[in-house]
């Protein structure tokens, strides 16, 4: 009887964990597109105070990107590259520096 119990209680909650997962694909709008994918995919790297990203847009979606760094130093100004649009399979590559070393890099994105 102690085996029953134990199976009957299993299979409680894996009905409780499973549950919500069958709901989710159910409340789905029908007719709705599925959102299309987008974004540039960007390679960042740093030499010194320079910092320099390679992007490369897979998707047929324009995506403006812009290259942020921001220097370590309190008195060193952050700079920010000037946007580009990338379209369908365009490349670009953006590049900034700082005067001296640099603590953050990272490049935006922009649906255009």
């Amino acid at each position: 009887m102690r085996t029953s119990l134990r199976s009957a209680s299993l299979l409680g909650v894996l009905g409780v964990l499973v549950w919500p997962a069958s709901t989710a694909a159910v409340s789905e709008q029908p007719g709705e597109p599925a959102p299309r994918p987008f974004g540039a995919a960007c390679s960042v790297y740093i030499e010194g105070s320079r910092a320099t990203a390679h992007c490369h847009n897979p998707y047929l979606d324009t995506d403006r990107v812009q290259l942020h760094v921001e220097c370590e130093r309190w008195w060193d100004v952050d700079a920010d590259s000037t946007p580009v649009d990338l379209g369908p399979t365009g490349r670009a590559t953006l590049s900034e520096r700082c005067w001296k070393e640099i603590r953050s890099v990272w490049v935006s994105h922009l649906r255009r």
